[in-house]
């Protein structure tokens, strides 16, 4: 449920950013590129929606794998802690 929340976050923020900012940020313009749009709306629309949702996944997959690695050097500690006792 957190990496959820995280990817809407940052699919969000991404989002939001490539539609202000009007520089072409990679992937989305190269998806434009690839699948020949030329309508300058829909350029902007498109390539906003893919950055979203690229830069959400990585951030989402970058939460994740860290989340994990946190809880099993977590667990880790507390199975030595244990056996100490």
């Amino acid at each position: 449920m957190r990496g959820l929340a995280v990817f809407m976050v940052f699919c969000a923020i991404f989002l939001a950013s490539s539609l202000v900012i009007l520089s072409p940020l990679f992937p989305g313009n190269v998806i434009c590129f690839l699948l020949g749009i030329s309508n300058s709306s829909h350029i902007t629309l498109l390539s906003a929606i893919v950055n979203g949702v690229f830069y959400g996944f990585i951030v989402w997959a970058v939460f994740t794998l860290s989340f994990k690695w946190l809880e099993k050097s977590l667990s880790k500690n507390k199975i030595v802690e244990n056996q100490e006792k």
